[in-house]
């Protein structure tokens, strides 16, 4: 770990030692000024800051490794597994063993000033072992735009509490921030095996080990959606692959809010026989319509365009979300199904099972 002392740090927060990790992948627009805006925090409270690249090839491993060579409190870490879910472990086992609080920075969001100086703040007061943040969208673009319009609201969040401004409250998941070392080390990190989701799997063994997750009300950070209807609908595809190997893992069943989109991928396809009979499109253009008029009243009541087309995002995060779902939940199904047909076989059934099994549910 390099020398905290080089910098010149100003009033400390007492009896503290943070690591600070920004895991990114192709972050080139943002990394050096979030960087920098972090590394005035980072003087304040004694703290390091990893860059955790995923073999970025925009330019941002470039602009780490120069900042970490300018900056003693800048570490940059090569993330050869790419996800990162292993760039926060790979970083606390390198470089956050001895320190009090990890604080999660994701690249592709805007921060508040002092936002670390906050979290802490937040800690203090609680006495939470993860403090966790409302994260709001905005767009640049008209189509970021739209897709932000739809996930403000409940027609893209559900009704998500992190994904709405809050006065503060306990709280079973939110947008990673600060965690205790302590408690991030003792329900082993995160899972490797997901790509996505992590987060969320990580507050749920959090809560059965009995730990405490504060929402914070304070530093909701800003999310820059997905440019991109492509890139939008693989974002939600796999968001639905995680959240499926997540109640796979702990044996948990979808909430309401995540149960409704799971029609939708087979209407779709239900759809796709209206040749046949007409009927068949019903459920589809039911829901399509609902989506259309939702992002038709938010563009009116905001009197925007764009806000107005936030129904056709709602139909791409809709439909990607439960097809990853299903698509995830259906392959783990199966391989327990064909775990459990292994094991019952005798002699040959041990090596079967054996060869099946991977180490994780998901």
């Amino acid at each position: 770990m390099k020398d905290r002392t080089s910098a010149s740090p100003g009033p400390r927060v007492s009896g503290r030692s943070v690591l600070v990790v920004i895991p990114c992948l192709n972050e080139a627009r943002h990394i050096e000024g979030l960087t920098l805006q972090l590394l005035e925090d980072a003087e304040t409270i004694d703290a390091e800051i990893v860059i955790a690249d995923g073999g970025s090839t925009d330019g941002t491993r470039e602009i780490a490794q120069r900042l970490s060579q300018a900056h003693p409190r800048i570490t940059f870490l090569e993330n050869k597994r790419k996800i990162q879910s292993a760039a926060l472990n790979q970083a606390v086992e390198l470089h956050g063993r001895d320190d009090a609080f990890l604080i999660r920075v994701d690249a592709h969001c805007l921060y508040p000033a002092h936002y670390c100086q906050t979290l802490l703040q937040e800690q203090a007061k609680t006495g939470a072992d993860s403090v966790v943040v409302s994260m709001i969208a905005e767009g640049e673009t008209c189509f970021q735009r739209a897709v932000a319009a739809a996930q403000n609201t409940r027609l893209g969040n559900g009704g998500s509490a992190h994904r709405l401004v809050t006065s503060g409250r306990y709280a079973d998941h939110g947008h990673h921030a600060l965690m205790r070392v302590s408690a991030y080390r003792t329900v082993g990190g995160y899972d490797e095996s997901f790509s996505h989701n992590e987060d969320a799997e990580l507050d749920l063994r959090l809560g059965s080990a009995g730990f405490k997750i504060w929402l914070a009300g304070a530093a909701p950070i800003i999310y820059l959606p997905r440019r991109t209807p492509k890139s939008l609908l693989r974002q939600y595809f796999n968001y639905g692959m995680g959240r499926a190997k997540t109640l796979f893992k702990h044996g948990k069943r979808p909430k309401l809010r995540q149960s409704l989109p799971l029609g939708v991928a087979p209407a779709v396809v239900l759809a796709a026989l209206a040749p046949l009979n007409p009927i068949f499109a019903l459920p589809a253009l039911a829901w399509a319509g609902l989506c259309l008029a939702y992002g038709a009243a938010l563009g009116f009541r905001a009197k925007s365009f764009c806000a107005a087309m936030s129904g056709v995002a709602a139909i791409i995060m809709h439909f990607g979300w439960s097809a990853g779902f299903i698509w995830a939940a259906s392959r783990l199904w199966l391989r327990r199904r064909n775990t459990k047909q292994s094991a019952a076989l005798p002699v040959q059934g041990e090596f079967l099972a054996g060869q099946g099994r991977d180490g994780h549910p998901g």
